[in-house]
């Protein structure tokens, strides 16, 4: 039964045709339902779930439940999961992102460079909240991410990483050079507030810009950094 989505819910919501494709072709065995609205043409999406076994269901009511005032006519059911992130990895570190646009911006930033997997430090807004996931472009289906009530918490399971803050007091980015041989955590605060001072322990470094703007976008910001550890 299609009902509105509760961060303690067990599943969630691909908004979508895009999305559900993500879903279908990365996650099959967490799909679980696709609903379609009867004025959908998405004849692909259909025979995509039919093909694996996933139950297709035409529904109006979901989209008014789910999405009622968007250019939505598809909707993935899913099974939520959580992967552990790899400790061979690089890591981008969010601590308390509370932005849905911005973690599934962050989350196809990922995707789009494979040079990281992404960590969590809670409190955070979902990650499978259906805002989070369709503003990730399905992109949330292609990663590993994990979550941590804590920032000492990660640490404590991969303290074998230089970090790397993201502060305004901190050296310049450009400066800095990624070691191959070195595995890093690059680290993001939250869009309100940054990361709290102790951070700058670790030797915080700054992206470098106009006088025009006080600060970068969190996801923008998360973009520059990922960009420059792919091209490393």
């Amino acid at each position: 039964m299609v009902k509105k989505y509760k961060k303690t819910d067990e599943r969630s919501y691909a908004l979508g045709a895009t999305v559900t494709i993500e879903l279908l072709n990365a996650r099959p065995d967490r799909a679980r339902c696709v609903y379609v609205s009867p004025k959908s043409q998405v004849s692909a999406v259909v025979d995509k779930a039919r093909a694996l076994g996933v139950p297709v269901v035409e529904s109006e009511k979901a989209f008014n439940i789910l999405s009622p005032k968007e250019n939505c006519f598809v909707i993935g059911e899913f099974d939520k999961f959580e992967e552990r992130a790899s400790g061979a990895r690089n890591h981008i570190v969010l601590v308390q992102p509370s932005n849905s646009g911005n973690l599934g911006t962050i989350m196809r930033d990922v995707a789009a460079f494979d040079c990281a997997d992404l960590i969590i430090i809670r409190p955070a807004v979902d990650p499978f909240d259906p805002k989070t996931v369709r503003a990730s472009m399905g992109a949330v289906f292609n990663i590993a991410f994990k979550c941590f009530d804590s920032f000492d918490n990660y640490i404590a399971e991969h303290g074998d990483r230089e970090v790397k803050p993201f502060m305004l007091c901190g050296a310049p980015f450009k400066q800095f050079d990624f070691d191959a041989n070195k595995k890093y955590a690059l680290v993001f605060g939250n869009e309100a507030t940054g990361l709290p001072d102790e951070f700058a322990r670790f030797g915080a470094v700054r992206i470098e810009q106009s006088h025009k703007v006080d600060s970068l976008n969190l996801s923008v910001a998360a973009s520059v950094a990922l960009y420059k550890l792919y091209t490393a």
